[in-house]
């Protein structure tokens, strides 16, 4: 039963160890670390991913910055109290990693498989570009949910606007870092980082197989 709801949230991503490792938290006598991975887009721009992984992976490995691993896992998410509020935050927690000598054809990928959990928001850029946010939630093992965000663009997001809450979908993407900028109190404004799925392809997983591409 396992292995089916991990094949719900699969990722895979190689890029450069980005920052140190930090020790996270322990769970039944495990230690969880965390760093960033930046990871090459088909543009010069890089994404900056959070990972979360566990000791015994990276115990006889090179955690040096700059070295150039590959991660496979699931991109999961959790509720943190962060000034008197709820934010969900996100990681790729990592079920393996190794060091990469070989140039990768596609250096991020995910495939999620979940149910949309809060209206679509359809929006357009100031330059028109059609976007839809969504949040989908993707079930794992002992009742656990992690909830994505994700970013369907041009058809797929006239697609993805029509969808309601409880649609099942299919998603095959990249997983991406943006900054963006919170207005505080007394007209502050702070610059923060938001991580989502930009959605490549996506299908509705019912008796009529729509899809769109």
């Amino acid at each position: 039963m396992t292995d089916r709801v991990i094949d719900t949230n699969i990722v895979t991503v190689v890029g450069e160890i980005y920052s140190p490792s930090v020790f996270s938290h322990e769970m039944y006598g495990e230690g969880f670390y965390t760093f960033e991975i930046k990871v090459p887009r088909l543009s010069e721009y890089n994404d900056i991913l959070p990972v979360t992984i566990s000791e015994r992976l990276i115990m006889d490995l090179d955690m040096n910055i700059g070295t150039v691993v590959k991660i496979e896992g699931q991109l999961r998410s959790y509720n943190k109290y962060v000034d008197g509020k709820n934010r969900l935050i996100l990681t790729i927690f990592a079920r393996d990693m190794s060091l990469c000598k070989e140039e990768v054809k596609n250096p991020n990928y995910i495939f999620l498989d979940g149910y949309i959990c809060k209206p679509p928001v359809y929006r357009s850029t100031p330059f028109g570009r059609e976007i839809t946010d969504m949040l989908i939630a993707v079930n794992r093992p002992y009742n656990k949910s992690d909830y994505i965000p994700c970013i369907a663009w041009g058809r797929n997001a006239r697609f993805s606007e029509k969808l309601k809450v409880g649609d099942h979908l299919k998603i095959w993407g990249r997983v991406q870092s943006r900054e963006y900028q919170k207005k505080l109190r007394d007209d502050k404004v702070e610059t923060r980082i938001a991580y989502e799925v930009s959605i490549s392809k996506m299908e509705m997983s019912d008796e009529n197989n729509k899809a769109a591409q």
